[in-house]
């Protein structure tokens, strides 16, 4: 049994699963197809899993992909903690570049779904904080780009002194800069990608 519960952001919900204990262990679902396709109004196709592991301090993000095909997460802790950030990146949309911050870890076991469009990174609150996340398509480096993490006008507020970040992050371009770089996703095109995907979880759109 797992809570769905939407965010602020269109496209965007927290996942709170029901977990079983006993003097043995622990037992839960942390992922139901069948209850996010009906919150989420598709299935979600699996493509790619990915196991990230972060010292404390460490900041991820923000990274998002081309629409089509785009890439929805799935995102779950499964050991530590993090603060799990979604941002809207999606031109036109009425919370553009707007974040929400949702706490991951190995005690509530909550995870997030992210649809294609939005922005994703997080913090690590603990050292070997890991993530384990499903992914709508595979990677693709010539459609994957990011947001600098630390970008004023987002505002993000990250729990770190001093965020350490990698060198493509470090590099990444602010919102204003992706814009104009036509980079970012538009957010009709979004809803029109969403709206086309089929029983499978992927789109079935002459248009797309």
């Amino acid at each position: 049994m797992v809570k769905i519960r939407e965010l602020s952001i269109e496209g965007a919900w927290e996942i709170t699963p029901q977990q079983h204990g006993d003097p043995r262990g622990m037992f839960m679902e942390w992922y139901r197809f069948d209850k996010l396709a009906e919150a989420v109004g598709h299935p979600m196709r699996l493509a790619q899993a990915n196991l990230s592991v972060s010292a404390r301090g460490v900041v991820r993000g923000i990274h998002f992909a081309d629409v089509p095909p785009g890439q929805a997460k799935y995102v779950t802790c499964v050991r530590g903690a993090v603060l799990d950030v979604i941002v809207d990146l999606r031109v036109g949309s009425p919370t553009f570049g707007r974040w929400e911050g949702v706490r991951l870890d190995d005690t509530d076991r909550r995870a997030v779904y992210l649809s294609e469009g939005l922005g994703h990174g997080f913090c690590a609150l603990t050292d070997d904080a890991t993530l384990s996340y499903l992914c709508s398509a595979t990677y693709n480096p010539t459609g994957e780009h990011a947001v600098h993490p630390l970008d004023e006008e987002l505002g993000i507020e990250w729990p770190a002194d001093v965020p350490l970040l990698s060198a493509r992050d470090d590099a990444a371009p602010t919102l204003a800069e992706a814009r104009e770089r036509g980079l970012l996703p538009a957010y009709d095109t979004c809803q029109r990608f969403v709206a086309s995907l089929g029983p499978d979880g992927m789109s079935h759109s002459t248009g797309m």
